[in-house]
């Protein structure tokens, strides 16, 4: 599980590097850590996409990763931030066996196509883009639970 320390560590590494090779991101981001508190390890291989929603609410796709073997998507944005509301989608669950099914360990791979939670979305407002944004999200088989990491 994490803790705050953990949480502070991953903030900072947001700023260190992106797992898409596209290097440091150069200003503040939006990163995630997804935990499978059932069997108690990082999720790996979740689907996560980050939009920007539009005036009119209409979600605009901004990137999309798969979380790496510690659970985490150090940087989601990939682009300067800029104040609006953004949506971090989370798909749980996929055909059986696949990589992009929440828990992508051969366990949890196996078991992600009878999930009862399919997919999470999650609004949220930014107005300070002076600092980035860390937003975990643990995962059990009948709860999630997300919050504002440091």
């Amino acid at each position: 599980m994490t803790d705050a320390a953990d949480d502070a560590e991953t903030a900072g590494a947001a700023g260190r590097g992106a797992p898409s090779g596209h290097g440091a991101p150069s200003g503040p981001t939006i990163s995630t850590h997804v935990l499978d508190a059932e069997h108690g390890q990082p999720a790996v291989g979740v689907h996560v996409t980050l939009y920007k929603l539009g005036e009119d609410d209409r979600p605009i796709r901004l990137t999309q990763a798969l979380t790496d073997g510690d659970g985490r998507v150090q940087d989601l944005l990939e682009r300067p931030m800029s104040p609006g509301d953004y949506r971090l989608e989370f798909a749980l669950a996929g055909p059986p066996g696949s990589a992009s099914a929440a828990g992508a360990s051969a366990e949890g791979a196996a078991l992600a196509g009878d999930r009862f939670f399919r997919r999470m979305s999650i609004d949220l407002r930014i107005s300070d883009t002076s600092r980035s944004y860390h937003v975990p999200l643990l995962l059990s088989p009948y709860s999630m639970t997300t919050y504002r990491g440091s």
